[in-house]
């Protein structure tokens, strides 16, 4: 039976959302939470303007990058969709960071299919490129845009910075178990279905 196949962002869906906060807390002298974190633009949520953000930033992606813990359940509900499902991930990352990025993939054993790094938030061509079937993400836009322009589902984990409105279609989910619940009922694999 042909597999499904999945796009999945990395930070903030397969990461943590909190992942970038202690080296932005350490850097600039905040203690920003989660919770100050309402807009996807860091830079609304202290006082600092873009470009000092940015540049520090791309000092900084490969030790963030190295370091991001995996958001709870995600290693566990991967590896076991891994067996069903192909996993490609689709990330606005620099191809710069790719041997960081699949470093970090090896080191915290979560599997994958394949890794596309397309250094930009514009998600639409590459997940149509791939045919993916269903999108995981933490950015409403995107999650929005990759929704409309292909008609799949998109999972949107729920974060502070992602709570506007949703078309149907966009599913706001609160961890990785919901989202594993979600996609074995829509997904079902032949497993499941010779149960």
């Amino acid at each position: 039976m042909r597999k499904f196949r999945f796009g999945i962002d990395i930070d903030g869906t397969v990461t943590c959302p909190t992942s970038l906060l202690p080296h932005i807390n350490e850097q600039f002298g905040c203690n920003l939470v989660l919770d100050d974190i309402v807009e996807y633009d860091l830079t609304k949520a202290f006082p600092i303007t873009e470009e000092e953000f940015y540049t520090w930033y791309k000092q900084a992606e490969s030790t963030i990058y190295a370091t991001s813990p995996a958001q709870e359940y995600a290693k566990m509900i991967l590896t076991d969709w891994q067996q069903h499902y192909e996993l490609y991930y689709i990330s606005a990352r620099g191809e710069n960071v790719m041997d960081c990025t699949h470093n970090w993939f090896e080191q915290q054993a979560i599997p994958f299919d394949h890794i596309e790094l397309i250094g930009s938030h514009h998600k639409v061509e590459t997940a149509k490129k791939f045919n993916v079937e269903a999108f995981f993400e933490d950015k409403h836009d995107n999650a929005v845009d990759i929704h409309e322009a292909l008609s799949i589902p998109v999972l949107l984990f729920d974060t502070p910075y992602n709570r506007q409105p949703i078309p149907e279609g966009v599913i706001r989910v609160h961890s990785w178990q919901e989202a594993d619940e979600w996609i074995k009922k829509h997904f079902p694999t032949e497993q499941l279905m010779n149960k």
